[in-house]
């Protein structure tokens, strides 16, 4: 089978006008004007096969969006190749776009001043669905994110979780091969994004519906994605399996201790990677091959009634990422 996205040394570089500053520069800028060449995408290359859930991650400004831009043809990159679903997507075939839907998480494509559920009869138009396979998927989406008895609501009087998952609704009506979702839990609670995490994940094991991520939580990706891309200032950084990540950036362990009497600082703090601790519990972060021996260390000195041993937090090892060289 073939990938259902593939990208070969995809570039954007934007001309960003350079004004000098007071009456002078303002008048110099309607006659000539200087600009500098700003890279948001630089040979960028990587394929993503039918049914994958992929993380596609990096800083703000790293360049995510502007990739996703260009392909759902929204953006014309300025060098390289994409192919998506076979189809060059910056010619914004029309067989394309059905088979395609972009949710952003800080945009709305349904009406402020109309119900949801307007809005979704102008898209079942708008994609040709027919009204009983636009009835049958509307009851079905629906009932999956729990919002029956919103979407008869006016979308300014929802809240911002229920006006998510009604934008949601309207991205995948027509039923998409491939969705991108750029950031699709942002300013939600815990319990908004967990519905939709277990949403996403339903319709791509059981519809097979090919999803790529961004996403500042990364609880997202934890819950969601086998494998993420990682992007920083344009370039391409990493594309592999989350668990390869944490082992080739975060040799780490933490190893968390709960104790059944007061311990003093100086006991405490005598093992080495010593973290953080209060009288009744401490923190040590220690490289994998030396966890066994100082957890042994430990628990034979101090009266350790509760031991818990984690990796370092995901979003800890990208940042960390972005900051220096793999510890491999």
């Amino acid at each position: 089978m073939s990938p259902i996205i593939e990208v070969n040394s995809l570039s954007k570089v934007y001309r960003v006008p350079k004004k000098q500053p007071g009456v002078i520069g303002t008048l110099k800028g309607l006659v000539s004007r200087d600009a500098t060449e700003v890279k948001a995408v630089h040979d960028v290359s990587f394929t993503v096969e039918p049914g994958e859930l992929v993380g596609f991650l990096g800083p703000n400004g790293a360049g995510k969006t502007t990739t996703l831009k260009m392909l759902t043809g929204i953006l014309i990159p300025t060098a390289g190749e994409a192919k998506v679903l076979g189809y060059t997507p910056f010619d914004r075939p029309h067989d394309l776009l059905r088979q395609l839907t972009l949710v952003m998480g800080n945009k709305a494509q349904l009406w402020w001043d109309l119900p949801a559920y307007d809005g979704f009869l102008v898209l079942r138009e708008v994609y040709e669905v027919d009204h009983a396979v636009f009835k049958q998927r509307l009851d079905f989406l629906v009932d999956a994110l729990d919002v029956g008895d919103k979407i008869s609501t006016q979308l300014r009087k929802l809240s911002l979780g229920e006006r998510m998952k009604c934008e949601l609704i309207a991205s995948m009506l027509h039923n998409p091969r491939l969705a991108f979702l750029d950031e699709p839990t942002l300013g939600l609670d815990v319990v908004s994004q967990k519905r939709i995490r277990l949403f996403l994940k339903d319709l791509n094991e059981k519809e097979g519906t090919t999803m790529i991520l961004t996403s500042h939580y990364m609880q997202d990706v934890e819950e969601l994605c086998e494998r993420v891309i990682l992007i920083d200032h344009g370039t391409l950084k990493f594309d592999g399996p989350l668990s390869k990540l944490l082992e080739t950036y975060s040799d780490i362990r933490r190893i968390k201790l709960t104790f059944g009497t007061e311990v003093q600082e100086a006991d405490r703090s005598q093992f080495s990677g010593h973290l953080e601790s209060d009288g009744f519990s401490a923190t040590y972060e220690v490289k994998r091959n030396e966890t066994a021996a100082l957890a042994g260390a430990v628990l034979a000195a101090l009266p350790v009634i509760d031991i818990a041993i984690d990796e370092v937090p995901i979003e800890e090892v990208i940042r960390k990422m972005f900051t220096r060289e793999p510890s491999v």
